[in-house]
């Protein structure tokens, strides 16, 4: 037998006396007592956010308190927007002793996802990723199954009786969404059934702000230089936007310019740092943007992605220009190559 399947075994075996939404409550809950101090450790993103503040509604006055911290740095802002619209109280990891709290939780990661995490001793771990090892906690509730693991939560909370807030359920609500894309991505009955529940809750409006906040003012200007370097030919878009802050511009423009109908093909590049990264897009019928990455780039960075996106990052040193700029008809004639 495998390692992995080992620790699979055991995993299971240990899962076992958790059948119901109620026994697994009841499971979690018999971790903790009154005078903890409790730590939830998550890689912040709006599914480990959602759950985050459902562990503080599920432990409120059985615990001591609770404090969320996460590792990364937030940058994304739709998660920046969630987070000071929702007022998230958060720490960073870096900046609290773990030591000081007597319990460790950790939601939508496991012990071996980031480097930070590996010496922090977890009382408990809740995910829905795919099992990475045998972990030495007191409650596991992994399920891979699901979408979510804001779904596992709404679950938790209605076996405890405990309504969600507007903010919980909005935070929650927004978790699903991100995690499955809209359902377009795996998905359980559950995920849809706790998204319905949470439906009319949480604050949709402010859902859709999330979601829309994702350019800051300064980076408007992407805009114009990507629609002043646009390239057509063949119902193609190539279009070459210069040295950007962030690559997350070059998908915001590439997702603008596949709104245009007549449009089968949209290639967007920029320069972050000593990379060209180069974002694929088109209706993933009959074609493949994953496919077409791989071909032009794969040999010069990493290069891949789904039938209608895809991304490639290729250092500036392998793609050999010499003196010469790379513009919107390089990367045009680039790509025709392969086509």
């Amino acid at each position: 037998m495998t390692r992995k399947r080992k620790q699979l075994n055991c995993f299971q075996e240990r899962q076992k006396y958790k059948n119901t939404a109620r026994d697994r409550l009841h499971a979690f809950w018999d971790v903790f007592g009154k005078e903890d101090k409790v730590l939830v450790i998550i890689n912040a993103d709006p599914d480990a956010l959602a759950f985050a503040l459902a562990v503080k509604k599920l432990l409120r006055y059985r615990v001591t308190s609770v404090t969320i911290a996460h590792p990364n740095e937030i940058r994304r802002l739709n998660n920046v927007a969630m987070v000071e619209r929702l007022k998230i109280p958060l720490v960073r990891l870096q900046e609290i002793k773990t030591n000081d709290f007597s319990k460790k939780v950790m939601v939508d990661s496991q012990p071996d996802h980031l480097p930070s995490f590996e010496n922090i001793k977890i009382d408990a771990i809740i995910d829905h990723h795919p099992v990475s090892g045998d972990w030495d906690a007191e409650f596991i509730d992994i399920r891979p199954e699901y979408g979510a693991t804001s779904t596992m939560a709404v679950e938790y909370l209605r076996a405890a009786g405990m309504k969600p807030s507007v903010a919980l359920a909005t935070a929650l609500f927004y978790g699903i969404k991100v995690d499955t894309q809209d359902f377009e991505q795996k998905s359980l009955l559950a995920d849809g059934i706790a998204f319905r529940y949470l439906f009319n809750i949480a604050n949709r409006d402010l859902v859709r702000k999330f979601e829309l906040t994702d350019l800051r003012r300064s980076e408007l200007r992407y805009f114009n230089i990507a629609l002043s370097e646009l390239k057509y030919s063949k119902r193609r878009y190539y279009s070459h936007v210069g040295r950007v802050r962030s690559p997350d511009v070059l998908v915001i423009v590439a997702d603008f310019l596949n709104h245009v109908g007549e449009i089968d093909w949209v290639f967007v590049s920029g320069i972050h740092g000593e990379k060209l990264v180069v974002i694929f897009r088109c209706d993933g019928y009959r074609k493949s943007a994953g496919k077409l990455a791989s071909r032009i780039f794969g040999s010069l960075g990493s290069a891949g992605g789904h039938k209608g996106s895809a991304r490639a990052e290729v250092p500036l040193k392998n793609l050999d220009l010499g003196d010469r700029e790379f513009t919107s008809d390089v990367l045009k004639r680039l790509i025709m190559r392969h086509m």
